[in-house]
């Protein structure tokens, strides 16, 4: 790649080497496995010694274009794609620790994260502690000697709390700890963590890396040095992505940059209507003045995403009302999407926290995400306005 262009021009040109056929478009290679000129190569190729692609669980070409582009875009320099994001997101924290060992992580992460630091890593004897994200003064009391990683996603989902990166980069080089940060809300065109000290950066590449919901995939991005033991643990693992998949979101990654700008757009619209709408009684939008992080959120993102999240005053029934009254917009646990999403996080996306995990990280029964699509703006409002 041409190191002197910018990061969307790279996710456009980045592709492979034409073939023989002088294709304009990279072909996809739907393969298994790979074919060897000799034994020696073969061998000297396992051996680490010759460049060569030996399966598909390992790498790919479909999916190496991937990870150059998606490192471009993020300022990194090695990846791994996976199967899923959530796959990437275990695979950030299991590759990095020993039996013993103590994670920090940030309250308002994901609920399958959360399962994963609550139910999984224990059971291996890895412990974690919660704090709190808008309170960096206070992490310090939470590290122990046997404390490795601070995990933390910026912003979080659903309810839209921002880390300060830049402090939790000082944080993380003051305690020897390696950051980690999911990025999946604010993509690499909004925000790049590893311009903040981020070590190691996670995706959900179903979402607005392949905006329109049509595949799974993970990634993880970072130095050689932590993605070598990250690559190890996975090559040997198998959570590798599908070629085609691979293939999917790299050709969308060539449109990120113009998607998000309209996502983006649409979504501080469509935030600063709902906050003059009667029976709402909170809108949280990252760009929204009213945000308590407003400041951090301009200082740290380029803009402030395609989620919005809102509060309903009836609680559950009035958000159910809501999603039942729909006629456009889709009822569904995804987001990321060019059609505009509805989910109830409490019921759903969130379901397994108790009531004051959710209560912790701001998820009331009242509360509706909206992943903004890519339709007129004036359409989402009438289609809202049946229910509200």
């Amino acid at each position: 790649m041409n190191e002197e262009q910018q990061p969307e021009t790279r996710a456009i040109r980045g592709q492979l080497p034409a073939t023989q056929y002088r294709e304009h478009s990279a072909p996809l290679f739907l393969t298994s496995s790979f074919t060897f000129p000799s034994a020696e190569s073969m061998a000297e190729t396992f051996a680490g010694n010759e460049e060569g692609i030996i399966y598909s669980r390992y790498n790919n070409p479909s999916v190496d274009e991937l990870i150059a582009k998606a490192c471009a875009l993020e300022n990194m320099e090695a990846g791994f794609a996976t199967a899923s994001g959530m796959s990437a997101v275990f695979a950030s924290m299991a590759a990095l620790v020993e039996q013993g060992d103590h994670i920090l992580a940030t309250r308002a992460v994901f609920g399958s994260t959360h399962q994963i630091l609550t139910q999984i890593l224990p059971k291996w004897g890895v412990t974690f502690t919660y704090v709190e994200p808008d309170q960096p003064e206070a992490w310090a009391e939470a590290v122990r000697p046997e404390t490795r990683l601070f995990v933390t996603e910026t912003p979080s989902n659903p309810g839209l709390q921002l880390v300060d990166l830049s402090e939790a980069g000082r944080f993380c080089r003051t305690h020897g700890l390696t950051f980690i940060v999911d990025n999946c809300f604010a993509t690499p065109y909004l925000q790049r963590p590893a311009d903040f000290g981020a070590d190691l950066v996670t995706h959900s590449a179903t979402k607005w890396m392949d905006g329109q919901g049509r595949v799974l995939g993970g990634l993880l991005l970072g130095s050689a040095e932590i993605m070598e033991k990250v690559t190890f643990f996975c090559r040997h693992t198998g959570p590798a992505i599908s070629p085609f998949n691979a293939w999917v979101i790299s050709k969308s990654l060539e449109t990120l940059h113009i998607r998000m700008e309209a996502h983006c757009r649409s979504a501080l619209a469509l935030a600063g209507w709902l906050g003059e709408q009667r029976g709402i009684d909170r809108v949280h939008y990252p760009y929204l003045p009213s945000h308590p992080q407003y400041a951090l959120a301009t200082r740290q993102m380029s803009a402030g995403g395609g989620i919005v999240t809102f509060e309903l005053t009836g609680g559950e029934a009035a958000a159910r009302r809501l999603l039942d009254s729909v006629q456009m917009c889709t009822r569904s646990s995804n987001l990321g999407d060019t059609r505009t999403i509805l989910t109830h996080p409490a019921t759903t996306t969130h379901s397994k926290l108790s009531r004051e995990e959710r209560a912790a990280v701001g998820i009331t029964d009242g509360l509706v995400r909206m992943s903004v699509g890519l339709e007129a703006v004036r359409d989402i409002q009438a289609d809202l306005l049946r229910g509200l």
